[in-house]
């Protein structure tokens, strides 16, 4: 058997007195029992009552006591617990950060070196604060852009400033009229908005916020001369601090941003109030784009009552029903339209029109409400369909509009029990009538389209009514739609004659929804024109007379 290795003993010389003071850092050497063995002059102007002699729980600061007695007692290791190398341990001596990092020295004592890593801390708490703050921005952009709402905007404005901001939050949107619209909001509670009439000049800053200046640094505002209606109603504390900051819109201030932080709380610091700036910027341009669009969306609406086609009636004793379906699942006008201008008294014609223009969606439907609105002005001489039609054509030559439209005007004036109709054509489908034996005929005026020439032609048709009876006035998107067993196959004229055959005798708004229908089930859910339907009809009376006024260009089912 080999004998044994001889384990050789280092033994450690303690450094000479001084040598510890060409340390870059403060140095402190205790023994196991901790007692300060020596101390260098940058450890000794940080920590005053240590010297040689004294003990480390009484002259070191707690965290750096216990790190020794943790690292000499047992050889254990601060902050590890497999027993390997020193670890580093930090904490504050004074206001400064420090990073004491223990080594072995000699007879078992131990040498502590501390590093101030003070700028460190620092460093490394802005940048989880600056990741933090960029976190929320994102998060808060996701929530403002999630509505167009003006009115549920505010309140997320609100919720989010009181959630991360301070203790409760206040959305004051511009004066209009009389009142600002206000959202109040406390964190962790319910948002409630409020119409306040009040002058907004007595809060400091909030005047000149609202017209878009510079924020007022929070410790000019006096939370004591708030005014009662900025106080949310379940906020329960005492305010202590106040910022003011401006929502900036897209070319004009979109509102301001009140913040509160009740009085056991630190109050604003110039980082937070440029940081609420940011969000303020966000929230005053999604605020902004809320206003425009509700804005957007007021006009349109305005605009697009006068572009839909209106709900028919019985007029004068004729009964008027129509049907429009855009060409657009999400287009509400288009190209094609429909219009009734009642006559000024029973024995006068009322005036039916019904057009196309060349296209379809938002352009067509601008020049369908140039047509309407001319029509309309040009009713006086609804005698005279081809003088209405030369009048309206020379307007739309007249006009930027390079679009042209086909129209049928029809005159419709009831005599006893029967109607009698006047029908002129510009270059438009025939009108179809239906008898009351389901006898389909197509009235056959002619003329030539509006607003492509500088001279039309037009003739007009008479047709008389019995009661029951039906004349449709329909667009080519209708013949025109395309689909069927194989989905390219158009409905046709034959096909529209033998579903209006079907139609005898039925009032005209079931005439109009028969005929949208089949038309529809005939599309499918395939692509189609714009599509108008007009039905006048002859209301049914006690006394029926004997068919007759038949037109030419009969189909029969």
């Amino acid at each position: 058997m080999a004998p044994p290795k001889e384990t050789a003993t280092i033994t450690q010389k303690p450094p000479a007195p001084g040598v510890w003071d060409t340390a870059p850092y403060p140095v402190v050497m205790a023994d196991r029992c901790g007692t300060v063995v020596e101390v260098n002059a940058a450890a000794a102007s940080l920590l005053d009552a240590m010297v040689p002699g004294s003990g480390m729980a009484e002259t070191a600061p707690s965290w750096l006591a216990r790190a020794h007695a943790d690292f000499a007692g047992a050889g254990a290791v601060p902050g590890r617990t497999d027993g390997g190398g020193a670890a580093s341990v930090r904490g504050h001596i004074g206001e400064q950060s420090f990073e004491a990092h223990p080594s072995w020295g000699a007879d078992g004592r131990v040498v502590w070196w501390l590093v101030d890593d003070t700028d460190q801390r620092l460093a490394e708490a802005a940048l989880t604060t600056e990741r933090e703050r960029a976190t929320f921005l994102a998060e808060a952009s996701n929530v403002l852009m999630a509505s167009l709402n003006s009115e549920r905007c505010m309140r997320a404005i609100a919720r989010l400033a009181a959630q991360y901001f301070a203790d409760a939050a206040v959305v004051v949107a511009p004066v209009s009229g009389r009142t600002m619209p206000v959202a109040h909001a406390v964190a962790g509670g319910e948002t409630s908005r409020a119409l306040v009439a009040d002058d907004p000049s007595l809060v400091p800053g909030l005047s000149e916020a609202l017209q878009g200046f510079p924020p007022v640094p929070s410790r000019w505002i006096d939370p004591a001369a708030l005014p009662a209606w900025m106080l949310p109603e379940d906020f329960t504390g005492t305010i202590g601090s106040v910022a003011v900051t401006p929502l900036p819109g897209h070319g004009v201030p979109a509102g301001a941003l009140i913040l509160l932080r009740s009085s056991g709380r630190a109050e604003f610091s110039e980082s937070d109030e440029l940081f609420a700036r940011q969000f303020a910027a966000r929230a005053g341009a999604a605020l902004s784009a809320a206003r425009l669009y509700a804005e957007q969306s007021d006009i349109t609406q305005t605009l697009m009552r006068d572009l839909l086609p209106p709900s028919l009636h019985r007029v004068n004793g004729v009964e008027f029903a129509g049907g429009y379906q855009p060409a657009g699942a999400r287009e509400r006008v288009g190209g094609d339209f429909y219009d009734v201008h009642p006559g000024g008294t029973d024995a006068e014609p009322s005036l039916v029109v019904l057009g196309d223009v060349c296209g379809k969606g938002l352009d067509a439907a601008v020049l369908t409400g140039k047509i309407r609105n001319t029509l309309q002005a040009l009713t006086p001489m609804a005698d005279d369909h081809v003088k209405m039609l030369q009048l309206l054509n020379g307007a739309l030559l007249n006009s930027h509009h390079t679009r042209f439209a086909t129209l049928v005007l029809a005159s419709v004036r009831r005599t006893q029990n029967q109607v009698l109709l006047r029908l002129t054509s510009a270059g438009h489908p025939a009108p179809l009538v239906v008898r009351l034996d389901g006898t389909v005929e197509e009235v056959t005026t002619h003329g030539t389209l509006v607003g492509a020439l500088p001279h039309i032609e037009a003739g007009s048709v008479e047709v008389l009514l019995q009661p029951g009876e039906t004349c449709l006035l329909y667009t080519d998107g209708v013949t025109e739609a395309r689909g069927g067993p194989m989905g390219d196959e158009l409905f046709g004229e034959e096909r529209l004659a033998r579903a209006l055959s079907g139609c005898a005798g039925m009032p005209g708004e079931a005439v109009v929804e028969r005929i949208q229908m089949l038309a529809s089930q005939w599309l499918r859910d395939g692509r189609h024109d714009d599509m108008a339907l007009v039905a006048i009809t002859a209301p049914r009376t006690t006394h029926l007379s004997a068919v007759n006024g038949h037109t030419r260009g009969r189909y029969t089912a």
